[in-house]
């Protein structure tokens, strides 16, 4: 289990929302009693403090983690133990949203996690949604935790003007033509007849598009080094672009 919890857009507010009026908003004290206990919940990871999880999941509470594992509470309790040698860090809540429908409470929370990672300094930001309910007693249980780690673009490199120029062409996938072009001092692609947007090189043979970090642009070379087309990877599905000669 690493160091940050599990995160995912929480569909049920677009669910609740359509199916009638929207939840009523919950009330400050009650969002600053959910937020002080999820941030205590978080503060346990690191240190891998069973009791906090244990004395907020409903027996049959299931956390999705980042990596789309479907984990019941008794695999989480036994995957939770503190950080290894080397590691060290903490989880803090930088926006906290709270909904209640009912008897069950509905939270969209995102954490900062920084960690220091044998002797590097490490930053990664987790979106989480959970799912709550209220028992007759009036105590409230964690039934679902749904994480996702928040994608970001890579650090760009600088291309020189020839390594540039060689990726400028035409590119087809069926019938479709995508376009890299020369803007300035950088480059630029896109569908043909479409705007062309920026493209960075995260390294030679591998743009990106800025705010686009789920895909890749790996370029693929003949045995003399000539660019012959690229592959368009997202979540290690693979588009083949051909270049037009």
């Amino acid at each position: 289990m690493t160091l940050a919890p599990l995160l995912a857009p929480l569909l049920l507010f677009t669910t609740a929302a359509e199916a009638g009026p929207p939840a009523p908003i919950a009330p400050p004290d009650l969002v600053a009693s959910f937020r002080a206990r999820d941030q205590a919940m978080l503060n346990a990871i690191a240190p891998g403090d069973k009791k906090v999880w244990h004395a907020v999941l409903a027996p049959e509470a299931v956390y999705l983690d980042e990596n789309g594992r479907i984990i019941e509470r008794p695999q989480f309790m036994g995957e939770l133990k503190p950080l290894g040698p080397g590691a060290s860090g903490h989880l803090d809540i930088v926006d906290y949203r709270l909904k209640i429908v009912g008897d069950t409470a509905l939270v969209i929370q995102t954490a900062a996690e920084y960690e220091a990672f044998h002797g590097q300094d490490l930053r990664t930001d987790y979106m989480m949604s959970e799912t709550w309910r209220r028992s007759a007693n009036g105590e409230w249980k964690l039934l679902m935790v749904h994480a996702w780690a928040v994608m970001k673009d890579p650090p760009a490199i600088a291309l020189t003007a020839v390594q540039a120029d060689q990726y400028v062409g035409r590119y087809r996938a069926g019938d479709l033509i995508y376009v890299v072009a020369r803007q300035g001092d950088g480059l630029v692609g896109g569908r043909e007849g479409r705007d062309l947007k920026p493209l960075k090189a995260e390294m030679v043979d591998a743009l990106f598009a800025p705010g686009q970090p789920r895909t890749r642009k790996l370029f693929q070379r003949d045995h003399e080094g000539r660019i012959t087309g690229f592959y368009d990877r997202r979540e290690g599905d693979d588009l083949k672009w051909t270049r037009i000669q």
